[in-house]
């Protein structure tokens, strides 16, 4: 194993004691509400020896929210709801930032309390279905947003953002990916606008730079992260004109504490963004077949030059010690599928450390 894996690297503001980063992965186990659970906090403190923690997506407002039982950021209760989790994180010497991420037109009214129809840059319908309590459901019409809509969004951003800060997370970072709001509005498919964010290239990242400006304006560029999943067709995307469109996003970044790409399966896309991109690169890599990412990708990754940190995903849902066990080159346990959203809320302590098994 490659021992700049656990090297220390710095991001912005934040100093990893390491290279393993946690990828934001959904978890479903807030309350209705929108508010951080103590299985959560018990959750993160055990993956707390990650060089960084990138939470879950939390919804930045109630229009927001795409998926039950999301936690939320946009009430000072949330925000309090979250300081146990940051703290133990904090206790275990982890540091930890909340994904903020608006899902835009992907949701639907039965899955939280408001009820509220989803937004969207254009009113197109996403193929695909949501997992509802009566189960599968279509995904329903958005709500273009208005100019005058889309201004209160970025500020929502922003607002959230202190609201991280005031609950103990170390930053943020901003999804723009995966399909949800901020890549909705990158997409041809999804942007239709012939208004100031509709159209050209320049147009359809304006809402980007907008919310990621406000953000880094409001609790310093050096504390924000952005995540981009590059030619990524995640909930019915289509982009288009995929790297002139990244070109000019990554080229109108402030500069931000990271730059967090999920890779798409195109290496030489990931290397040119590398080359354009003069700060600092987490990269999600993405191995054949699907299979989750193993410490030698992570090494590869790290060694060519192509990240300065690596996310791994499932394989932390899996092993709460990650880093330790690539560190030793203990076995890793297969994640199982059926524990990565909440449900009954069970199964997020099953996965045993090195420690519970003796072979620490």
């Amino acid at each position: 194993m490659s021992e700049k894996l656990f090297e220390p690297v710095t991001l912005g503001k934040l100093a990893l004691g390491n290279r393993v980063v946690m990828a934001p992965m959904s978890r479903n186990r807030a309350t209705a509400d929108g508010l951080a659970t103590d299985l959560m906090a018990t959750y993160y403190a055990q993956r707390a020896g990650a060089g960084l923690i990138i939470t879950e997506g939390v919804q930045p407002s109630v229009t927001g929210q795409g998926f039950g039982n999301s936690p939320g950021l946009h009430t000072k209760e949330q925000a309090d709801s979250w300081k146990p989790v940051t703290e133990a994180v904090h206790a275990r010497g982890g540091l930890i930032v909340a994904q903020l991420m608006h899902c835009g037109r992907i949701g639907h009214p039965s899955l939280y309390p408001s009820g509220h129809q989803s937004v969207a840059p254009s009113a197109v319908t996403a193929a695909g279905q949501a997992y509802g309590p009566q189960g599968p459901l279509d995904y329903p019409a958005p709500r273009a947003l208005t100019v005058e809509e889309i201004a209160e969004v970025v500020k929502e951003h922003a607002d959230s953002a202190e609201l991280a800060i005031e609950a103990g997370f170390d930053g943020v970072e901003i999804h723009a990916g995966n399909g949800f709001l901020l890549h909705q509005f990158l997409a041809e498919n999804t942007n239709q606008r012939t208004d100031q964010y509709g159209g050209s290239i320049e147009n359809r990242i304006r809402f980007a730079t907008e919310v990621i400006e406000a953000v880094c304006e409001r609790i310093g560029a050096d504390r924000v992260g952005v995540r981009i999943s590059p030619s990524n067709p995640y909930n019915d995307i289509v982009e288009g004109d995929t790297r002139a469109l990244y070109e000019a996003l990554v080229a109108a970044l402030p500069p931000i504490a990271f730059l967090h790409i999920l890779e798409g399966g195109n290496r030489d896309h990931i290397a040119a963004l590398r080359a354009q991109w003069t700060g600092t690169i987490v990269l999600c890599p993405h191995p054949e077949n699907g299979v989750a990412v193993t410490g030698a990708v992570a090494a590869e990754a790290l060694e060519t030059g192509v990240a300065c940190a690596v996310a791994f995903g499932s394989s932390f849902i899996a092993n709460p010690d990650l880093p330790e066990r690539l560190r030793t080159g203990a076995a890793l346990a297969e994640a199982d599928q059926s524990k990565f959203y909440g449900g009954d809320h069970t199964g997020y302590t099953d996965y045993p450390t090195l420690a519970e098994i003796g072979a620490a």
